[in-house]
């Protein structure tokens, strides 16, 4: 018993740290596309979406050069089915009376999201995942991008050195820290995943549990932190349909990068209990958001329900229901 609770113990703290090390990540790398210029826009769809992603993306190569490569696709629905259903369900309840979504996602947003959902589902339908499906999933996603930046660079304004609050410092030794912090942080990346994949094994090992049930729950849930916390903070500052967006953008991510990514290193092995279990999960969250979201807006009521889906899967996953 000692001996899991110390393994636990290290499994949440190297969560933690991961998770930490990305939001540093994602920070600094900020800032330095602000001091060279970049579009803020640029910036929001590149860096800030990819960098919320970081430890799904480092977590799944990490696993695949572990020799556990089951862990991916585990990971990716795990973090979707998160996604959708506890991040936009919190984002839904803690509105006022609805969660009002004012900017447009019918033109490229929601079709991909859709998309990228039955894509995947279609690729690892025959519980085998090729390096060619792997190629044409990150495809998808760079297509993703040339249709989201070219489809908003002529509404967005010119970057300026004050960005929501934030002041770029326009010297040399604010450039050396940022990246120093980049550095930092990408090692504390990579330490964090590397134990997190670790300790998972040994605690899979201990409780006789497949190490694809406990990163559906428990590893998809910590590395989705960065998207729940993105959210409670839009929410007390009264803009959580943000997180309807980081959602969005995340999902789409782990669906083309994270799966597509590690696929090309080496094989990935698809269990059958999230082919079976956790696949029609996310497919049918992805479509009940989907539709959720036609009248530009979620209500309460819609939160509590997706709280209740994430409740049942849970459930189901550990055979609690």
């Amino acid at each position: 018993m000692s001996d899991l609770i110390i393994v636990c113990l290290i499994f949440v703290v190297s969560l933690v740290v991961l998770v930490k090390a990305s939001d540093f990540f994602t920070d600094a790398a900020e800032k330095v596309g602000l001091f060279i210029g970049l579009s803020p826009f640029i910036i929001g769809v590149t860096i800030v979406s990819i960098g919320t992603s970081l430890p799904e993306l480092i977590s799944s190569i990490l696993a695949v050069l572990q020799n556990s490569s089951e862990i991916v696709v585990s990971n990716v629905v795990g973090s979707n089915i998160a996604n959708i259903f506890l991040i936009i369900g919190t984002a839904s309840i803690m509105s006022a009376r609805y969660l009002s979504i004012t900017y447009d996602l019918v033109s490229v947003d929601l079709p991909l999201f859709v998309g990228s959902a039955f894509l995947l589902a279609l690729a690892i339908g025959d519980a085998s995942f090729s390096s060619g499906e792997a190629g044409l999933l990150i495809l998808g996603y760079l297509m993703y991008l040339f249709y989201t930046i070219k489809g908003s660079e002529e509404n967005e304004p010119e970057a300026n050195d004050e960005q929501d609050g934030t002041i770029v410092n326009k010297n040399s030794s604010f450039l050396l820290r940022q990246i120093i912090i980049i550095v930092v942080s990408a090692i504390f990346l990579f330490l964090g995943a590397n134990y997190t994949i670790d300790s998972l094994t040994k605690i899979s090992e201990i409780l006789n549990i497949g190490k694809e049930i406990i990163a559906v729950s428990a590893v998809a849930l910590g590395t989705s932190l960065p998207e729940l916390i993105v959210t409670i903070n839009a929410g007390i500052k009264g803009k959580a349909e943000i997180a309807v967006g980081n959602v969005i953008g995340s999902n789409i991510f782990n669906a083309f990068i994270v799966m597509g990514i590690p696929r090309l290193i080496g094989n990935l092995v698809i269990p059958e209990a999230v082919l079976f279990h956790g696949m029609p999960t996310m497919v049918a969250g992805t479509i009940l958001l989907f539709f959720a979201t036609q009248d530009k807006k979620l209500t309460q009521w819609e939160g509590w329900l997706f709280f209740v889906f994430y409740g049942w899967f849970i459930g189901k996953t550990f055979n609690l229901l």
